[in-house]
């Protein structure tokens, strides 16, 4: 199981995450893109980093909403959302070949995740972007339940899935995420530890109402905004390499 972390999401004087403290322990860096996060200093500036420490490097576009940090459900239009999704990556990848990075997949943030996961028509719109993108690259997913019914949507547009978990969320009876607006959400640090030690040894997770649910993880995200993240990252990288 490879671990993720969103990344490169400050902006101007803004400053979100530990992306120096956190590089070090991850596999795949999902860089901000500029539309919720990021700029175009601060997007240099984490390719090189992910390239100092030899960590594969994703797109994380999103709803152009610099405003609500890409949280906001937007209605774009089925061309809207492709070419904003096609602006994000291509400024990513060109800026990541000057610095001798190449771009590998994108994972869509926020707002935008979310729509993917619930709405097929806006989660067909990604993968054909994706898929039609000048040099292949994969599509992460939210692992689910439905995840047969994922890699048969991708399969006939020849594109290629990384299924993912959260260390730090508390999940659905269907396999979703918990609402953020709703109570325990996001685990504290016992029991996002707990949750990871669960998926390393049964590739389960136990849902908010005690069910055990199967999960298909090819890789882990974890956040890192601050510095009690940080450390439980370097955990979670122990338990990983233990398992």
């Amino acid at each position: 199981m490879l671990l993720n972390c969103d990344l490169g999401e400050s902006y101007g004087n803004w400053i979100m995450g530990l992306d120096e403290d956190v590089m070090p322990f991850l596999d795949q860096a999902n860089v901000a893109c500029g539309f919720h996060g990021g700029d175009p200093v601060t997007m240099e500036k984490t390719l090189k980093l992910a390239a100092q420490h030899n960590v594969c490097v994703g797109a994380h576009p999103a709803y152009p909403d610099l405003v609500g940090f890409g949280r906001r459900s937007m209605a774009l239009s089925p061309e809207e959302l492709r070419s904003a999704l096609l602006y994000q990556i291509a400024a990513l990848d060109g800026m990541a070949q000057t610095t001798g990075v190449n771009i590998e997949y994108v994972k869509p943030h926020g707002a935008l995740y979310n729509d993917m996961m619930a709405d097929a028509a806006v989660r067909d719109t990604v993968m054909q972007t994706v898929a039609a993108y000048a040099k292949p690259l994969r599509l992460m997913l939210q692992a689910t339940p439905a995840v047969d019914q994922h890699l048969k949507e991708a399969s006939a547009l020849g594109l290629a899935l990384w299924f993912e978990a959260f260390a730090d969320r508390c999940y659905d009876d269907d396999g979703r995420l918990l609402s953020r607006r709703k109570p325990g959400a996001v685990h504290d640090r016992a029991r996002m530890l707990a949750q990871v030690e669960q998926l390393t040894r049964d590739s389960t997770v136990t849902t908010v109402s005690g069910k055990t649910l199967a999960l298909q993880v090819d890789t882990l995200c974890v956040h890192g905004d601050n510095a009690e993240g940080v450390q439980a990252i370097r955990e979670i990288r122990e338990l990983l390499a233990d398992a």
